[in-house]
């Protein structure tokens, strides 16, 4: 299993948000990774097999994934900066729930 994993749900249409880039940037500010969302709205495996201790970054292409369907967003980007402690063994679900104008997130498992 991949040490850091995503899932976008659009809460306004009730289903996965397909399609939608994700960027994780290092600690240093680094993009070390890049990929697409799925048909169930996930990424399966984000970045190296393990994360270093410090504060990455998941930025999601919010903005381009509404426009796809037609929809102006007040959020064209949502930076998630996620906090991973000294523990390597670690896994790392980083769930994000979208609509137009507003997102949530939380630490899944």
């Amino acid at each position: 299993m991949s040490h850091l994993t995503t899932h976008v749900l659009d809460t306004t249409n009730g289903r996965p948000a397909v399609g939608v880039e994700v960027t994780l940037t290092d600690p240093s500010g680094t993009e070390v990774s890049r990929s697409t969302t799925d048909a169930d709205g996930r990424i399966a495996a984000l970045g190296p097999e393990r994360l270093g201790p410090g504060d990455w970054t998941l930025s999601f292409g919010t903005g381009a994934y509404w426009r796809s369907l037609g929809v102006t967003a007040f959020h064209p980007r949502v930076d998630v900066v996620v906090t991973v402690p000294t523990d390597p063994a670690e896994h790392y679900h980083v769930p994000l729930l979208v609509n137009p104008f507003a997102y949530s997130t939380y630490r899944g498992s």
